[in-house]
């Protein structure tokens, strides 16, 4: 693209309008300054910017924009930004506000230039996926090359680029805090080109991409945490403004919040979020970092054993009696602010009580102790200011002895300069965006660890002293935030690109890492200060294993450790899931959030049907299966030449797993196959009655085989052996020419299990048929023949279908 002007020709020209504005005491006064401006500088022909190149990709629209066509006859916005910047992010509400207050018709577009930092930021998915997460309604081009950066010189993210009606420059913004200049520049240019009959009226033909969302009971999940304890996840459901309390098991506990965006105490059914990311959960306890709303909040839950107390309103049974599940009173818990005021803050000092004192973006938060009582102090990662601070629930102390009140507020490390720059000094020591904490508590280590993502470095800071140490990643010049890549290795020899979450795991003094944009979780020995990959390929995508090596996650965000530290719980971003990580068999399968509730206990364990003793027994190799997966298990009867199926003679069937998990659900669909083809699947409802396809109306031209289900599912033998019967294949319709089989689909899904409701198993099927009668004619009438059945793997899915809250 080559360029006729550029951002170094307008600074000359604009610099003396900020100074001036500077000097000016009244609205009225600023609002003249600007207007002259515009009249001086709108005869020069200098100042035209290059169109964009027509390659390029569009969100937000039904197809490309220009700025002779489409855009031609507006004041228009040009937002540079990178999805990552925290600066970036601070921007979106004020241009939020700017497009309510001004709309197409109005002569406004606000248009975001898309130039990556980071590799992972280039693709335009991950662009697609950043514009959902946070609610980008105006279109947005994915200059992946920067095309544009570079034509017009801009050196900053956010930079802020005003074009008047002819694609001419007007102003330019560096940097965030500008919402009054903003607010100025706008109207008068509005104000200026209408008056001059410049403006159209048209509007820009938009695509929203957020009207496509399809629903699912997590959106872009950002922090996880949990309280083994009490046996409660804590899910910071950051797109839809929620958090959300799930048992181990997978059973749907308390939404709190959402699904708007708000900010509001009190009762549980009353509070609201902001895109909520941190969460920390101790008993009935829960701390949540409001990253948007910039405030640090406490829902307070009064729970009750639903074993002793409410049997009759359990939402998750109680399975065993090592495995007690809790019952939220919403009527009396409460939510509330303990740090923030709710506007984003500027101050990097603090010290005020929390109520009072400004913060801006918190992104996590953990628990520990500093000088006082166990648990006396919440520690804050907060990426606004790029600094670690902390909020004390008790009286304790600071680095280097400081006595510090309960409720204060305060910085615990970092300058406030966006820097890789370590320091036995904590207030000297610098963080670039600090996103993830993990607490270390015991010696040797006594320290936190920090997901530094700007600079793609782990970093530890000390609870002793506050001296800040680089673990692995990046490089040694604290000025340089873009060593990053894809390398397992030591220290600064391992490279990151842009973590997110840790997690600390005592009993092996291992760290895991959420490497977000690489998608991947690796494992630091902080002995060693040795990294490497753990799960994952490098390639986003939302396949889970079952193994390590095959899993494809997508911008991972929050990561901890529980099951007594055999499991790792991953939230998976923006494959909108949570993924679980068995350490002991290396599996990893989704973990399943139920939604449904039941008022009495399981029933008892399916009995195997009587089958006689010339039942065909068919028996298969071990299948591996994780939890929360769906595999598909295909069914299929080889029939001979002339024969079919005897309808006034149903056969029964029945499945047997050894070493299954707790909680299987089955579903079956018929298909027919016809010339050696396999055609579309066709379902069918789970009924005692005759099976119909899709509708209720049973397909009039193939061969149909019905699984029906009796008892409405399998259950755990006591012995473990998991029995599931079913009652007969029934023929629906004649066979067509060159039909020699029919089949039936089983959908076997574990979406439980015996520790937490999430661990892999092999499984064993075995597959009993009694009577699989075919009548043939010959010349002695009717005979009784045997087919073939064939039970095979046929593929898997990486999770049941989701239930929408």
């Amino acid at each position: 693209m080559a360029s006729r002007c550029s951002l170094s020709a307008l600074f000359p020209i604009q610099s003396q309008l900020d100074c001036a504005l500077d000097e000016a005491s009244t609205q009225q006064e600023k609002e003249d300054l600007v207007y002259q401006y515009l009249k001086t500088l709108d005869g020069r022909d200098d100042l035209k910017i290059p169109d964009f190149q027509p390659a390029l990709e569009w969100i937000n629209t039904e197809g490309p924009l220009s700025l002779h066509k489409e855009l031609a006859g507006k004041v228009v916005l040009l937002d540079f930004f990178t999805y990552c910047c925290i600066n970036c992010l601070h921007i979106l509400p004020d241009l939020h506000q700017l497009e309510k207050q001004h709309s197409a018709e109005d002569g406004l577009v606000v248009v975001g230039v898309h130039s990556a930092k980071f590799p992972n930021e280039k693709v335009l998915d991950n662009i697609r996926s950043a514009v959902l997460r946070y609610n980008i309604c105006h279109p947005v081009v994915n200059d992946s090359e920067a095309c544009l950066w570079h034509a017009l010189e801009v050196s900053c993210w956010p930079t802020l680029v005003f074009l008047g009606p002819r694609g001419n420059l007007l102003f330019s913004l560096v940097g965030e805090g500008h919402w009054d200049k903003q607010m100025l520049f706008t109207d008068a240019a509005l104000r200026y080109y209408r008056e001059r009959g410049l403006l159209r009226t048209h509007a820009v033909p938009l695509k929203l991409l957020r009207d496509s969302l399809p629903p699912s009971i997590l959106s872009f999940p950002g922090k996880i945490a949990i309280d083994d304890r009490s046996k409660r996840v804590a899910i910071a459901d950051t797109g839809h403004h929620r958090v959300l309390l799930v048992s181990t098991t997978g059973q749907l506990l308390q939404v709190i919040g959402g699904p708007e965006s708000g900010r509001k105490d009190g009762d549980l059914s009353e509070a609201s979020f902001n895109s909520p990311q941190g969460v920390a959960i101790k008993g009935d306890t829960v701390y949540v970092a409001d990253t948007e709303n910039h405030l640090i909040r406490k829902v307070q839950l009064i729970t009750a054993s639903l074993c002793s107390t409410l049997p009759s309103r359990c939402l998750s049974p109680c399975l065993n009696a090592s495995v007690c599940i809790y019952q939220i009173d919403l009527s009396a818990g409460k939510v509330s602010t303990l740090a923030g005021t709710g506007a984003q803050g500027t101050d990097k000092e603090g010290g005020a009580p929390g109520p009072r004192q400004p913060i801006s973006s918190p992104w996590d938060v953990t628990l520990g102790s500093a000088g006082g009582d166990e648990a006396n102090v919440l520690w804050i990662a907060m990426a606004g200011t790029h600094q670690i601070w902390a909020l004390f629930l008790a009286d304790g102390k600071l680095p280097k002895g400081s006595e510090v009140k309960a409720g204060t507020c305060v910085r615990w490390a970092g300058s406030g300069n966006e820097e890789n720059r370590n320091n036995s000094y904590p207030h000297k020591a610098s963080f670039a965006q600090p996103s993830g904490l993990a607490l270390a508590p015991e010696e040797p280590w006594s320290c936190l660890y920090v997901a530094d993502s700007e600079s793609s470095t782990i970093r530890t800071l000390a609870l002793k002293d506050g001296a800040v140490k680089s673990l692995v990643g990046g490089e040694r010049d604290p000025m340089n935030l873009f060593a990053f890549g894809d390398v397992d290795g030591k220290g600064v020899d391992a490279k990151l690109q842009h973590p997110l979450a840790v997690a600390w795991a005592p009993g092996a003094s291992l760290l895991y890492v959420a490497d977000s944009y690489n998608h991947k979780i690796k494992v630091v020995d902080p002995k060693a200060k040795r990294c490497s990959t753990l799960a994952g390929t490098g390639e986003a995508g939302d396949t889970l294993g079952p193994a390590f090596h095959q899993c494809l996650f997508n911008e991972p965000a929050g990561i901890c450790i529980g099951g007594g530290g055999k499991l790792l719980y991953v939230a998976d971003t923006n494959n909108h899931r949570v993924a679980v990580l068995d350490l002991d068999s290396r599996t990893v399968a989704p973990f399943p959030i139920s939604v449904e509730c039941t008022d009495s206990a399981p029933p008892g364990p399916a009995k195997a049907p009587a089958l006689p003793k010339s039942a065909t027994r068919i028996e298969m190799p071990p299948v591996e299966v994780s939890a929360g997966q769906t595999l598909v298990m295909l069914l299929s009867l080889t029939l001979p030449p002339g024969t079919r199926l005897t309808a006034e003679a149903p056969s029964c069937w029945a499945l047997t797993a050894e070493d299954w998990c707790e909680w299987v659900g089955i579903q079956s669909c018929g298909y027919r196959r016809h010339r050696g083809s396999v055609r579309t699947p066709r379902r069918f409802n789970k009924a005692s009655g005759p099976a119909r396809g899709l509708g209720g109306q049973p397909g009039p031209d193939f061969e149909r085989l019905a699984l029906l289900l009796q008892g409405g599912g399998a259950h755990l033998h006591h012995e473990g052996r998991l029995v599931h019967a079913a009652s007969s294949y029934e023929r629906r319709s004649r066979r067509g020419p060159g039909h020699r089989g029919v089949g039936s689909r089983l959908l076997i899904r574990c979406v439980g299990s015996q520790a937490c409701g999430v661990r892999s198993c092999r499984f064993h099927p075995t597959l009993f048929f009694s009577s699989l009668r075919e009548r043939r004619s010959s010349r002695f009438g009717l005979e009784t023949v045997f087919g073939k059945a064939v039970l095979e793997p046929c593929h898997r899915l990486p999770g049941g279908p989701a239930k929408l809250l």
